[in-house]
């Protein structure tokens, strides 16, 4: 069989670090490209083109996004430049040389009152501009590579980069207590999971026993269970031993630019049936991840 070639965008972010922790584990089956914005400027077209044309891309995986929800509420058109104009130059790029796209996305898309989880037909309400720009660079993706792979996740964190496992372990350490929210319910993703994941289907699908089209449309991923941001951080402190009072508050009390789902549970029964993978629990997930840290 030959090797395919996953190209991997944005690999510096919690997602692109962790596909390359894996990728040994693949070396049977892929070679990896990974670029950050210093060695591939997605939001230059003909950057992308000559890269493409000087490599054979078998699959894009972009884990490149501006995520920097607070700040894209000011920002409109630096996160529309990322999130939307930069997807459509990669979608572009990978049906001109036959390469499936892998667009990574958000829990955000969903924010209305429902109280059970979301399946990837329910309707979309975003209402801030990182949840808006992501939406309408899934659209953006899928018109221009109808081959694309929509993976909307929830709720991120790794052993690398900046996020909310990292900020509670420092502040743990460094207050008696804390208040975090307890009204927005939601499930933790470990981004190593995430990234397991992926490149099994991928190789379900490089290997022939999925075939490329199972790639197309919706998928939801995050790891099993629910939880809110308080059970969360309690988790953290409690696996951790860390001697810190975790004290719930409401999203009112907290106020910040851009509004967070109150509910953003996702239902990942499509992708588990789909491809046969199982899902590990968000709290075994946490251990492993806190274990590694």
């Amino acid at each position: 069989m030959d090797i395919k070639t996953i190209l991997v965008v944005g690999a510096k972010g919690q997602l692109g670090n962790e596909l390359r922790y894996l990728s040994f584990r693949f070396s049977g089956t892929f070679q990896f490209i990974y670029v950050d914005k210093e060695e591939l400027d997605i939001t230059q077209p003909a950057l992308v083109n000559r890269f493409f044309n000087n490599n054979k891309i078998d699959y894009c995986i972009n884990c490149a996004a501006y995520t920097a929800v607070d700040k894209a509420e000011t920002d409109v058109s630096s996160a529309k430049k990322i999130n939307v104009t930069a997807v459509k130059t990669l979608a572009k790029a990978c049906q001109t040389h036959g390469a499936a796209l892998i667009q990574i996305s958000t829990d955000y898309v969903y924010h209305n009152r429902q109280n059970v989880p979301f399946k990837e037909d329910d309707p979309t309400s975003p209402k801030s501009v990182y949840a808006k720009t992501k939406l309408e660079g899934e659209k953006t993706a899928q018109k221009y590579q109808p081959l694309t792979m929509i993976v909307r996740t929830s709720w991120l964190y790794s052993t690398y980069g900046h996020n909310f496992v990292r900020t509670m372990l420092r502040l743990g350490a460094e207050r008696p207590e804390i208040s975090v929210v307890f009204d927005q319910i939601g499930t933790p993703t470990y981004a190593r999971d995430l990234a397991l994941d992926l490149l099994l289907i991928l190789q379900k699908v490089a290997t022939g026993e999925k075939d490329a089209e199972s790639l197309k449309g919706i998928y939801h991923y995050s790891n099993e269970g629910v939880t809110s941001w308080y059970d969360f951080a309690a988790s953290i402190f409690k696996i951790r031993g860390l001697n810190c009072k975790v004290n719930p508050i409401e999203t009112s009390a907290y106020p910040t630019p851009a509004a967070r789902p109150p509910f953003s549970v996702l239902n990942k029964a499509k992708i588990k049936k789909t491809f046969g993978i199982e899902v590990p629990h968000w709290e075994d997930a946490l251990t492993r991840c806190l274990k590694e840290m």
